[in-house]
């Protein structure tokens, strides 16, 4: 197959929030996995449960504030949001990383400042995911997500790899310090974009606007059921909150293992998200979509009945690959059956299935690790997966014969 480059970064401003997002996500990444060790070191024994609390103080800002974000997405600048939002996590970085240099760190105010950087990331994440169909042509969308997928996907595996150097040759804030620097990439990109317009129709900031998104996404059993696909194959195989457990008592690895593995995921999803970005049609979506995600469960089965460093990042790499395929999917699925007026809203709702997935996970397999160990815990939430995206198939049936091609088509026209 012959390369060429993919059509969304032939758009300018798209190419330059990409580039943005490509150093942003890398610095994050490097402080995400930078926290997960700095616990193991701050509690002084493999505590499943301490780790599995950084979970919970990243989801409940996002469950609090993501129905306010979503009307305020389809209200504000959605531009203007990103600013405001980027700010605030280069700043909490910052006094993370000013904590740490002056000996005041402790594990409670490293879940405090998560929890305030999480409640950014709600007003975040609809904002940056809506204003995308507002610079690219809806064509290029799944072009466009391909491409936001291998930014995710390559800042984490330079992230977490450069964390563990960090740690070792600078120690542990300048992590955080660098994370700080990297939000000044997407700042910038944003100055350099210009002004984005976006549907003039204003929903207000109020709960009623809110539900309004809710019961858009439940008259749309396409989006539901993708929604709920992604929490339970998330919320059942959730196993980067143990990596630190699995590197270090079970692998027998130290702090560059730890990096490699926690970077073994986005390796398969970068290489995913290259091949897909080359393919003009991907035909049979839905079907598509389903076999990634069981391909997500089986890999993460092998992951937790693994002694061998070389076995765990293959397994590794197989989620990561599966799980970008059917994150590029959904999103297209997603964006091309809503409009622009409650795009916002529709993502803020997503959000929570996202990102309540892992989150409510690394709780999940904290409890599970506590009670039967780590292996336990992570084998029967690749388990649990198989049987969630069975159970989910049967529920919805149509999910797996989508296909797309026609309803492209038809937005194209139509636009």
């Amino acid at each position: 197959m012959k390369f060429s480059i993919p059509a969304a970064l032939l758009n300018r401003r798209y190419l330059y929030l990409w580039l943005g997002l490509l150093i942003s996500i890398a610095g994050s990444q490097m402080q995400i996995a930078a926290l997960f060790w700095h616990i193991r070191i701050l509690t002084g024994n493999p505590e499943p449960l301490a780790l599995g609390g950084v979970g919970l103080a990243r989801i409940l800002p996002i469950i609090i504030f993501s129905f306010i974000a979503g009307p305020a997405a389809d209200t504000l600048n959605r531009r203007r949001i990103l600013f405001v939002t980027q700010t605030a996590m280069a700043l909490v970085a910052l006094i993370l990383a000013i904590l740490t240099f002056t000996g005041q760190i402790t594990i409670w105010y490293i879940y405090l400042l998560t929890a305030v950087q999480a409640t950014a990331v709600a007003f975040d994440g609809p904002a940056r995911q809506a204003m995308i169909p507002n610079i690219v042509s809806p064509e290029d969308l799944p072009s466009a997500f391909s491409m936001s997928s291998i930014a995710q996907n390559t800042g984490s595996i330079v992230g977490p790899a450069l964390s563990g150097i960090v740690i070792v040759s600078l120690g542990q804030g300048y992590t955080y310090f660098f994370n700080a620097v990297s939000f000044l990439a997407v700042i910038i990109s944003l100055a350099l974009i210009g002004p984005v317009l976006q549907d003039s129709k204003k929903s207000g900031i109020h709960l009623s606007a809110a539900m309004e998104g809710v019961r858009f996404i439940f008259t749309k059993p396409i989006i539901l059921s993708t929604m709920l696909m992604d929490f339970v194959a998330t919320f059942f195989a959730s196993a980067n909150t143990m990596m630190p457990i699995v590197a270090k008592d079970i692998l027998k690895v130290g702090e560059i293992g730890y990096g490699w593995l926690s970077s073994g995921q986005a390796i398969g999803s970068v290489v995913a998200g290259i091949v897909i970005s080359q393919v003009q049609k991907l035909h049979k979506q839905g079907l598509t979509f389903l076999v990634a995600v069981i391909f997500f469960g089986a890999a993460t089965i092998l992951f937790g009945s693994t002694t061998l460093f070389s076995i765990a990042m293959i397994a590794l790499i197989v989620m990561g690959a599966a799980d970008a395929v059917s994150t590029i999917i959904r999103n297209t699925i997603r964006q091309l059956n809503t409009p622009d007026h409650i795009r916002g809203r529709m993502t803020a709702v997503n959000q929570i299935f996202f990102q309540g997935g892992p989150q409510f996970g690394e709780v999940e397999s904290g409890i599970v690790a506590a009670l039967f160990g780590v292996p336990a815990a992570i084998i029967s939430g690749g388990i649990g997966c198989i049987v969630g995206t069975v159970l989910i198939v049967l529920k919805w049936p149509q999910l797996r014969t989508y296909n797309g091609d026609e309803h492209l088509q038809a937005k194209v026209l139509i636009d």
